[in-house]
């Protein structure tokens, strides 16, 4: 048996080393300072970029539209429909980080004139500081630092079904809306449903913005469960025979919500045998009440444990709740820890654990089963069960 050009294919790396040598025997002297891959890579993943607050504005009684620039008026970080922004706001002592999806198109962060990226931020039921320090203390010209295109959150062709139909509840519009608009402006090519859960007509958020985007391929389709006299669209909740009723063929479904929303549509998309790979779930942010998770000891919910932290060759003691996650007792202490998604799932806030007893949210687990093996979690995501000693990144 005869192997056709056998040995020019061995021989490969002698013949590649050789043009690389006589390459350099050959190039010019001068330096040259210019890296175009690195270039490209700094354009897509910058890091942290400063942004300014240029635009506050209301879009419903309980939420508001936060537009961010960069001071210098450059183009913003490439991202896609539905992905999220994090952003460190500077409070007190604490720089404390937040996710949120952008409600704003792609194509306005990349455009020659006044680029921006949009997030929209919902006033708390009491539960949540940033999202009420965003509606009634963030001004205009606030600085802010900001990494952008994070998520897995966004249409992709050779993933999706062209139709899709968006299941959104509360402020859970967002990346919707986004994808809306890049649709609306020729930049996205997909059909989109989408099915927003509201309770009353009067806090529709985004009403406005969406009612404008409807077209050819953007349906909005409202659905309130709340008392709403002379209300004459669709009533109740996202149930598996509305969902049916404005599904396709082959459809994909995206969901983004409350924590309440996801559990629900979990039973029923159920009802409707829809392969698993056209379904998507957005990370939810913090759980706002672990005690209601499976697992969860009872009688936890008063305790205060003392939590070490190593940093280097520094150590601190800070109080730490049994009901708040790690993350939020470094913060509450003015301790920086960098964190992503809030969900447990990207990794940013991974910290070993020396000592101690912790819960894990089971809906935001997203250690590799290395970390577990070896002790460490996702900061966001992990509870002290009693005292503890962890080691963070030194910031």
């Amino acid at each position: 048996m005869r192997v056709s050009h056998f040995l020019k294919d061995v021989g490969g790396a002698s013949r590649v080393t050789k043009a690389r040598l006589d390459a350099f025997k050959n190039a010019s002297p001068a330096l040259t300072d210019k890296d175009p891959i690195g270039e490209t890579a700094r354009t897509w993943h910058p890091g942290p970029i400063e942004l300014a607050v240029t635009d506050i504005r209301s879009v419903s009684p309980t939420a508001k539209t936060v537009r961010l620039m960069r001071p210098d008026g450059r183009k913003l970080p490439p991202f896609y429909a539905g992905q999220y922004i994090v952003l460190d706001f500077p409070i007190g002592a604490s720089v404390i980080s937040r996710p949120y999806s952008i409600s704003s198109a792609p194509y306005l962060a990349r455009r020659e004139e006044n680029p921006y990226v949009e997030i929209t931020v919902r006033r708390s039921k009491g539960d949540g500081f940033i999202c009420d320090y965003v509606n009634d203390q963030l001004q205009v010209g606030d600085a802010l630092t900001g990494r952008m295109g994070c998520g897995q959150f966004y249409y992709e062709p050779l993933r999706d079904a062209y139709h899709v139909v968006a299941l959104a509840g509360g402020v859970g519009i967002t990346p919707f809306a986004s994808m809306a608009a890049e649709i609306a402006a020729g930049h996205l090519d997909m059909d989109l449903t989408i099915l927003y859960g509201s309770v009353s007509a009067e806090d529709i958020v985004l009403r406005r913005q969406l009612e404008a985007l409807q077209g050819e391929h953007v349906h909005v389709v409202h659905v309130l469960s709340g008392e709403n006299p002379g209300w004459t669209g669709e009533k109740g909740f996202l149930s598996a025979d509305l969902i049916r009723k404005y599904s396709a063929e082959d459809t994909s479904y995206f969901i983004c919500g409350p924590q309440a929303m996801y559990r629900y549509l979990r039973e029923e998309l159920a009802k409707l045998d829809i392969p698993k790979r056209r379904i998507r779930f957005e990370v939810f942010g913090q759980a706002r009440d672990i005690t209601a998770f499976e697992g969860w000891p009872a009688g936890m919910k008063d305790q205060v444990f003392e939590l070490t932290v190593v940093r280097g060759i520094h150590e601190d003691r800070i109080p730490a709740r049994a009901v708040e996650s790690l993350a939020v007792a470094l913060e509450r202490a003015g301790i920086r820890l960098e964190t992503g998604c809030r969900s447990g799932e990207c990794g940013m806030c991974r910290t070993k654990v020396y000592s101690g007893n912790y819960f894990v949210c089971p809906e935001g687990d997203g250690r590799r089963a290395a970390d577990k093996d070896f002790n460490y979690v996702h900061a966001c995501a992990a509870y002290p069960l009693s005292d503890m000693r962890i080691r963070i990144p030194i910031a």
